[in-house]
């Protein structure tokens, strides 16, 4: 069983700046992709940022500059770092790590419950 456990969410103004962290637990041999998505009411979900194991990232057009992931590989944590937060940015964010299970296996997704950020102004 993994799971991947939020912490972070809430209120934020708008300009103002939120920590998400996620961190993977349980047993696996390796994660993959690690990162958040984001789905807003009426909205799908969309990538909000990833990071690879070995540290590469891609960001939504939508929160480059503003938004910043990073990675702890050795605690199995990824932490969202969003700054300059705009009203747009309101929505629910899940944590998401693409897991090896077992040492040969297939990569398998696995996601969070969801963290809720409310942007006030």
């Amino acid at each position: 069983q993994v799971q991947l456990d939020e912490s972070g969410g809430g209120f934020v103004h708008v300009g103002g700046s939120l920590t998400l962290s996620c961190t993977a637990s349980g047993t696996f041999f390796r994660i993959g992709t690690m990162g958040y998505f984001r789905q807003s009411p009426g909205k799908q979900r969309e990538l909000v940022a990833l990071t690879t194991d070995s540290g590469d990232t891609n960001y939504a057009d939508s929160v480059k500059g503003r938004f910043t992931i990073s990675r702890d590989n050795a605690k199995n944590t990824v932490v969202l770092q969003m700054s300059n937060v705009r009203p747009e940015d309101r929505a629910d964010y899940y944590c998401y790590a693409n897991m090896m299970l077992s040492r040969g296996s297939n990569f398998k997704s696995t996601w969070g419950q969801g963290t809720q950020v409310t942007v006030s102004s």
